[in-house]
């Protein structure tokens, strides 16, 4: 199973905006073949001391796949280009960590 953690830091106040690009996409993304997860998730607000927060313009993607090459079909596939060129303009940046276990 390939993990992956996407971080996505919105241009200021544009977090919601990426997010309902993002949920209108997820249908798509989870008809996928090989896609077990694919969710975004913001900080619980004041956790505490424990918690490191995001901030109010970031977001988590947490994905899991069957496969790498399951993964690779779903970054080509033509509604990620789709919802990529949607959100461009309010992205300020992205970090994408896939992982496996260890």
């Amino acid at each position: 199973m390939i993990h992956v953690l996407a971080i996505i830091t919105a241009k200021p106040g544009m977090r919601d905006t990426i997010l309902a690009a993002f949920r209108a996409n997820m249908p798509a993304v989870h008809a996928e073949k090989g896609c077990i997860e694919y969710q975004p998730v913001i900080d619980v607000e004041n956790f505490g001391a424990i918690q490191t927060p995001l901030g109010p313009d970031s977001f988590v993607v947490v994905e899991k796949w069957a496969t790498a090459d399951d993964l690779k079909a779903h970054g080509a596939a033509p509604h990620m280009a789709a919802y990529a060129a949607k959100t461009r303009e309010h992205v300020a940046s992205r970090v994408i960590h896939v992982l496996k276990t260890a």
